[in-house]
């Protein structure tokens, strides 16, 4: 039993440095590109909210039971200053 637990840890050690070698990064950008398009579906939805009008009013309201909970977080967002250290991360 006990060398079956220690091959398995092995394994599950062996699988995870694989995952950090390999699909660290790429799960790190998918989930940044992922929040950029929110972000701008949001702008080109809710833009009004900013000034930006880019849709009719109608789709706005349309999808704004969607949008509902992700529109502070958004727009604290996209008005904060940002600097040179940003575009690094």
């Amino acid at each position: 039993m006990s060398e079956e637990s220690g091959l398995k840890k092995a394994f599950n050690a062996f699988k995870g440095f694989l995952y950090g070698m390999a699909g660290h990064d790429m799960t790190r950008y998918a989930l940044k590109t992922r929040g950029s398009m929110e972000h701008l579906f949001i702008l080109i939805t809710m833009g009004d909210m900013l000034g930006i009008p880019i849709l009719p009013p109608y789709y706005s309201l349309r999808l704004l039971p969607y949008v509902v909970p992700q529109i502070s977080t958004w727009k604290r967002r996209m008005l904060r200053e940002r600097d040179l250290t940003d575009a690094l991360a």
